[in-house]
């Protein structure tokens, strides 16, 4: 039998799950965020034609919006993130919080 707080949270079936679930999660948006990033640096290197031409004929050049893009989706991101976590990751810790007292 576990002596510790600590110990007896480990051994409980839900924080397994949660665990599990949380790092899959956020290894994915990782995942997506890198892939947008580095797509955009890229883009930089080898894509500099596109991101200079003009968007609609204005004097805005293509890259104004994508860069910005770049920086909407962390933020979209991470409330992608903060959404799931106060819905499902915050009930798995009252559900472990409540078992241990």
């Amino acid at each position: 039998m576990p002596n510790t707080l600590t110990e007896r949270v480990k051994q409980h079936p839900s924080f397994a799950v949660l665990v599990d679930t949380r790092r899959r999660f956020a290894l994915r948006l990782a995942a997506c965020m890198l892939v947008i990033y580095f797509g955009f640096i890229l883009l930089l290197a080898y894509g500099k034609p596109l991101l200079a031409a003009p968007l609609f004929g204005t004097i805005v050049s293509w890259g104004m919006p994508i860069g910005l893009g770049v920086i909407v989706s962390a933020f979209v991101l991470t409330g992608i993130y903060v959404r799931r976590a106060n819905a499902e990751f915050d009930a798995l810790t009252r559900q472990i919080v409540e078992d241990m007292q």
